[in-house]
């Protein structure tokens, strides 16, 4: 963050190409680990610190929450964070402003706030959190997915008769 300096106001825009980290997934779907994520990341100085607001395009791979085949899709998903200064140091002129501000952050839970690391700062915690948000609870391989049967488990996509077939397995039971 060096470039960008500590001047309020000041702005940088990065694009990078970045492996994705492992467990970045839910039960059906995830980015592969080691897949190539397209990072976007706004890093604006504000008083407090640095204001980074990204976006990320992630590869998806997994299954269907219907009929259980393999689909692959992306996912886009939005972050932003405030990486406050770790040596305090602000550029406040009214100290009633920084006091109140002060007041704000001991409310907060420590373990939400980020630290500028010198120059560095850790942008995975906000990336992991905004992928595995963004990530679809019942991923779908096409809105109009048919599922599974429910009597014989089939896939009733892969077996376009097997709607006409359903009648037939309760008659089967009934044979039994």
């Amino acid at each position: 963050m060096r470039q960008l300096g500590r001047q309020a106001g000041s702005a940088l825009t990065q694009t990078r190409t970045v492996p994705a980290p492992d467990g970045l997934r839910l039960e059906l779907i995830g980015v592969p680990p080691g897949a190539d994520v397209a990072v976007e990341v706004r890093f604006e100085a504000v008083s407090e610190g640095v204001l980074a607001t990204g976006t990320a395009i992630a590869p998806l791979a997994g299954e269907c929450a219907r009929c259980l085949t393999p689909l692959t899709s992306s996912v886009t998903a939005s972050f932003q964070e405030l990486y406050l200064y770790a040596d305090g140091r602000h550029d406040k002129h009214d100290k009633h402003d920084r006091y109140d501000k002060h007041d704000e952050l001991q409310e907060q839970d420590a373990g939400e706030l980020y630290h500028l690391d010198g120059d560095l700062l850790d942008l995975e915690p906000a990336f992991r959190d905004a992928v595995v948000l963004a990530l679809p609870m019942s991923p779908l391989c096409r809105e109009d997915c048919p599922g599974l049967c429910a009597e014989c488990g089939a896939n009733a996509d892969l077996a376009p008769s097997l709607r006409d077939r359903i009648g037939d397995h309760a008659v089967d039971a009934d044979d039994a």
